[in-house]
């Protein structure tokens, strides 16, 4: 390459530097802060939100809309500053509408799911939900997403067209939960000691509601053991301390009563030939 063709090349450079460089840079600047301004806006429509609605739900799924939105049109507005004619961009997207469309599909969906479980509420931010095969605390509902904290700190990420069309466990919704049990005795145990036992163990714990009332029954004869089933109401939030404690206390009391707790046992019987 001769020194004539180097020249031309920066001359070129040069004519193009002049030409875009100053729009580049302001459209760089531009971008900078508009996205620091959508950050303030976002966050400031967010608290106006949680003032009038008092949602979390709903301010999450706000939050994700209003950012998603803001952010195309300062994309559009920077193409527009570099000189990209927007009439023919649109004309392009428009024809690509059909295809991107028919491709985000899935996406399109999980916004109209995000947009039904807020309008339905069948769980909303804070509920312990279980949905296809998962369980946990609802974090956050955004616009194509439901995030879950399971009780060992993991993040689930569901979309909310899957969630919605699927069948959803929500245990949080009512106020009051049922615990059920099932306790085994030995068939040489004392039925209504046991059921005496239980009784004063249910009497004893606070947590547990007189109203439903308690129930005790026999629920099976298995192979091992009489089965007797106990079922209490507590506080959704009483639930699994209530469950825990019961099993321990059962425990140690049908011991100190002497009552027998059976476990399945095999017999061997060995005959040796003379």
């Amino acid at each position: 390459m001769n020194t004539e063709s180097m020249q031309k090349i920066v001359d070129k450079l040069q004519e193009y530097a002049s030409l875009y460089g100053l729009k580049l840079i302001g459209a760089i600047v531009v971008l900078v802060i508009g996205l620091w301004i959508i950050k303030v806006l976002v966050r400031l429509i967010t608290k106006g939100v949680d003032k009038r609605v008092n949602d979390p739900s709903l301010s999450s799924f706000i939050k994700s809309f209003i950012s998603i939105l803001l952010k195309i049109l300062l994309v559009i507005s920077v193409m527009s500053m570099l000189g990209i004619q927007m009439t023919s961009f649109i004309a392009i997207l428009g024809a690509a509408g059909f295809a991107v469309g028919m491709a985000l599909s899935g996406t399109l969906q999980n916004f109209a799911g995000g947009v039904m479980v807020l309008v339905f509420k069948p769980f909303k931010v804070g509920d312990y939900i279980q949905a296809l095969g998962h369980a946990g605390s609802v974090k956050e509902i955004q616009i194509f997403n439901t995030i879950l904290n399971t009780p060992d700190n993991r993040i689930i990420i569901i979309p909310n067209g899957k969630i919605y069309s699927e069948s959803i466990i929500n245990y949080s919704r009512e106020p009051q939960r049922r615990v059920d049990f099932t306790f085994g005795i030995g068939y040489n145990s004392n039925i209504e000691k046991a059921r005496g036992v239980l009784k004063a163990i249910i009497h004893a714990d606070e947590r547990i509601l007189k109203d439903p009332e308690p129930f005790i029954g026999l629920i099976e004869l298995a192979d091992s053991s009489v089965n007797l089933t106990v079922r209490v109401w507590v506080n959704s939030a009483d639930y699994w301390g209530v469950f825990f404690s019961m099993n321990e206390t059962v425990f140690n009391e049908f011991n100190k009563e002497g009552i027998n707790i059976p476990f399945p046992q095999m017999d061997v019987h060995i005959n040796q030939n003379a």
